[in-house]
């Protein structure tokens, strides 16, 4: 038996048969972009910024990694709300904007205003503890991005988490 066979016994072994075709039979199915971008959503909670481009190349990668993501951030020993926070109060710690939009499947998953301050302030702490970290003061202000994304989220508003590249190299 491979080892390809030991993950499906593992993953599909306590499934009947005829689930495990179902499985196989949607992994194979070609996904338009619209497809895959409502599959992102919904196992990933939003659409990356990378994959709302590459998407429209070619769906594969966003459907595998939707999956792969689903496997991590899924309801477990832990919450899939308290790992959306965990990666956000991450993304403060280290001013990582590409982390702190998880605050938006935080809010899926049914995260309070009070829960996301509370993990943002975690955050902005371990910014000034880590070494190497950013310090406080850099950390506060992408505690207070979050904080920004969330409100505008709640409120069906256009949010932003980055500005759109320049592709410049900082050359001005």
């Amino acid at each position: 038996m491979g080892i390809l066979d030991e993950l499906k016994k593992l993953f599909f072994g306590a499934q009947k048969a005829s689930t495990q075709g179902e499985v196989t039979k949607m992994a194979d199915k070609k996904m338009t972009v619209e497809e895959v971008n409502e599959y992102m959503k919904k196992q990933c909670g939003f659409v990356p910024r990378m994959f709302q481009i590459i998407n429209t190349v070619t769906p594969e990668p966003g459907r595998t990694f939707a999956d792969f993501y689903a496997s991590i951030f899924g309801d477990g020993a832990l919450s899939r709300k308290h790992k959306e926070l965990m990666f956000m109060s991450g993304g403060v710690a280290y001013c990582s904007p590409r982390c702190i939009i998880h605050v938006i499947p935080a809010i899926n998953a049914g995260a309070t205003t009070g829960e996301i301050f509370e993990a943002a302030s975690v955050g902005m702490i371990l910014g000034g503890f880590v070494p190497g970290g950013p310090g406080i003061p850099y950390a506060f202000e992408y505690a207070l991005k979050v904080l920004d994304i969330e409100a505008k989220f709640r409120k069906g508003e256009k949010w932003e988490y980055l500005p759109q590249p320049k592709f410049d190299h900082g050359v001005f």
